[in-house]
């Protein structure tokens, strides 16, 4: 079964990751400089206007399953069905969704900015970054695996998810503008940097290969290689007596 992705070229994706990387630290220069709080304020007062108690139920859900128990019940079904035609990507899958974890937390900390609720660390947002990465890569994945027509199913299905969170949590004062867009630009970068080293790590048998506790042993793992026939016949005399040697020094 293949084991790789071949949606873009690494370079492409790693350029990608590089500006997205750097379309990041801009908004969080000008985010620091108080140079987006007009266009934050402006999006604020949009998304009040749209307040109303029949969709406030809705829009606690979707940020309620959005974030980490949603995620979480992705990521273990993501990685059953991804076992048997991708286990590079299923192994994988756990340990981006790790770092991420890492890099929102440092990211957080960094920039140290109040939402508008006042509650402390608001930017980037951590739910559209996490779903970023999280959607992206099975989107990413799924374009490769699945028919042109399910592939871009999927991606719409991806996009719609993300957006939909990320409106939530303007909705419910968690976050503003800014930090969506601090949350998107991260996660795609952090996303396009994940599916290089994926794409670009050698297979699992050659790091194996590589640990030096299995290069004494390499060579007795490999299968015998069809030689003559006095090879086939004196190789089995050589095991016989080999153990009949080992049983008489055990005896002694």
């Amino acid at each position: 079964m293949p084991q790789a992705v071949g949606v873009g070229s690494d370079r492409a994706v790693l350029q990608g990751g590089v500006l997205c990387l750097l379309a990041f630290l801009a908004l969080t220069f000008i985010v620091t400089q108080h140079r987006f709080d007009r266009a934050d304020q402006a999006a604020r007062g949009i998304v009040h206007q749209t307040r109303h108690p029949a969709i406030a139920g809705f829009m606690e859900q979707a940020s309620f399953f959005g974030g980490q128990p949603g995620q979480v019940g992705v990521l273990v079904v993501a990685v059953g069905m991804l076992w048997a035609r991708r286990r590079r990507w299923a192994l994988a899958l756990p340990l981006v969704m790790a770092g991420v974890g890492i890099v929102q937390l440092l990211a957080k900390w960094a920039v140290d900015r109040p939402r508008p609720s006042l509650a402390p660390w608001g930017f980037p947002s951590a739910h559209v970054l996490s779903l970023v990465v999280l959607c992206g890569f099975l989107a990413y994945v799924g374009l490769d695996c699945a028919r042109p027509a399910r592939g871009r199913a999927a991606l719409v299905a991806c996009a719609a998810v993300v957006g939909t969170v990320a409106y939530s949590r303007m909705y419910l004062e968690a976050h503003f503008l800014s930090d969506i867009l601090g949350g998107f630009t991260a996660g795609l970068a952090y996303l396009s940097f994940a599916i290089w080293g994926i794409r670009s790590a050698p297979p699992l048998g050659e790091i194996v290969s590589w640990w030096p506790l299995t290069r004494g042993v390499e060579p007795l793992l490999m299968p015998a290689t069809a030689g003559s026939a006095v090879d086939q016949v004196t190789a089995p005399a050589a095991v016989v007596s080999m153990a009949t040697a080992t049983s008489v020094v055990d005896a002694a």
